[in-house]
C-alpha cells in the first residue's frame, strides 16, 4: 500500500523565525526517517507529505494514498492538530489515529477534564483562566496550585514556577502564559505524590495498556516538575522506569478508561499523578504521542518493555487495520 505520512518538522519552522520552546512539539527528520523505514520494513510505500500546507496542494492535484500515517501537529489554534484528519476525513482517506473530534478536545486541557470528570474519573479540582474575571475563582482553590498553559505539549510553559503556593504567585504564573503562550491558563490542584506516564495501544474494547512508566527526575533544581527544560535535557535529567506495582496497576485503569472515553484511536500516552492520599488522578492525555525512536516517552515505554521500534509501528498499523477491516495492512504488519 501507499502509506502518506504527515508530519510538522520542527527544522522548517524554526526557519520561519519561531523559537525553540514554540518549535518544540514539532518533528526531527530522524523521527520521519524512522517512521518511514519502518513502514517500508513492513511491506508498505511510504509517502512523505509534510505538514497540512503541503497536504492541501497535493490533495488538489488529485493525489491520493491507501492510508495516511497522520502525527502533524499543526500551528495555529486549538484545534491545530485536527486540521490534517479533518481534511482527510472530508476527502474520505483512511488514517492513523484519532479523529478530528478526539484531537481537538484533548489538546484543550480544560475540556479533556470536564469529560474526564463528567465520566466520573479522577483528576486534580481546576478552572480555566482567560482573563481577570476568573483570577478570583482560581484562588478559591486550594494550595499548592500548579499553572499551566490551556493547549500546549512538550510540556511547553511548565517549570519550576508552574507550582504556586499564594494568590501572587498564581497571578505572575496565569499571566506569564497569557504574554508567553497567548491562551488561558489552566489552574489546578498540585498533586505530590509519584508520576506516571502510561502508553495504550489500541481502539475502544480492543484497546489495552502497553505499560506503565514512572518518571523520577534526577536534579533537585526541578523541584519535581516534569518540564520543558528537564525533558529537553532528559537524558542527564530523568530516569524512566517500568513499573507494575499497586500505584501502576490503578493509573492503568484510569488510563485505559480516559482512552476509551475520549475516544483514542490506535495508541495514545497517558500522564498521571498520584494525590496527596496516593490515588492516581488524570492530568493530560496525548492521543498524538511523540515517535522519535529514542527521545519520545512512549517509545521509551516500549523499548523498556522490549518492544522494538518497528513493533511499535507495526502495533499501531494493526489497530488501524483492525478497525478499517484492511486485512492488507493487518497481514504486513
Amino acid at each position: 500500500m501507499r502509506v502518506g505520512l504527515t508530519y510538522d518538522l520542527r527544522d522548517e519552522h524554526l526557519a520561519r523565525g519561531l523559537g525553540e520552546e514554540e518549535a518544540a512539539e514539532f518533528d526531527r527528520p530522524e523521527t520521519i526517517d524512522a517512521l518511514a523505514e519502518a513502514v517500508s520494513a513492513l511491506g508498505h510505500t511510504p509517502v512523505r507529505i509534510g505538514s497540512l500546507h503541503d497536504l492541501v496542494p497535493r490533495l488538489a492535484r488529485g493525489e491520493r494514498w491507501d492510508l495516511v500515517f497522520n502525527i502533524a501537529e499543526g500551528l495555529r489554534g486549538y484545534a491545530r492538530e485536527a486540521q490534517v484528519p479533518a481534511l482527510l476525513e472530508g476527502w474520505g482517506i483512511p488514517f492513523v489515529f484519532s479523529d478530528a473530534l478526539t484531537l481537538a478536545v484533548a489538546l484543550h486541557k480544560g475540556m479533556a477534564k470536564h469529560v474526564v470528570r463528567d465520566a466520573g474519573l479522577p483528576t486534580p479540582d481546576f478552572t480555566v483562566v482567560a482573563e481577570e474575571a476568573d483570577l478570583a475563582r482560581a484562588a478559591t482553590l486550594p494550595y499548592p496550585l500548579f499553572v499551566k498553559p490551556v493547549a500546549e505539549g512538550t510540556s511547553k510553559g511548565i517549570g519550576t514556577a508552574s507550582r504556586v503556593e499564594s494568590a501572587r504567585a498564581l497571578e505572575e504564573a496565569v499571566r506569564r502564559v497569557w504574554v508567553r503562550h497567548a491562551q488561558p491558563a489552566l489552574v489546578e490542584c498540585f498533586l505530590p505524590g509519584r508520576e506516571f506516564t502510561v502508553g495504550i495501544l489500541g481502539t475502544g474494547p480492543y484497546a489495552r495498556v502497553l505499560g506503565v512508566m514512572e518518571v523520577l527526575l534526577r536534579d533537585p533544581r526541578d523541584g519535581g516538575i516534569y518540564g520543558f527544560e528537564t525533558k529537553e535535557h532528559y537524558e542527564e535529567r530523568v530516569r524512566y522506569r517500568l513499573v507494575d506495582d499497586a500505584d501502576a496497576t490503578a493509573a492503568a485503569e484510569i488510563a485505559l478508561a480516559v482512552h476509551r472515553v475520549l475516544g483514542c484511536r490506535d495508541a495514545s500516552r497517558v500522564d498521571l499523578r498520584l494525590d496527596a492520599e496516593g490515588r492516581p488522578c488524570f492530568l493530560e492525555i496525548n492521543p498524538l504521542a511523540g515517535l522519535h525512536p529514542t527521545r519520545s516517552d512512549l517509545a521509551i515505554l516500549a523499548s523498556l518493555r522490549g518492544m522494538g521500534y518497528r513493533e511499535l509501528i507495526a502495533e499501531i498499523l494493526a489497530s488501524a487495520s483492525a478497525r478499517l477491516g484492511r486485512h492488507d495492512l493487518a497481514a504486513e504488519a
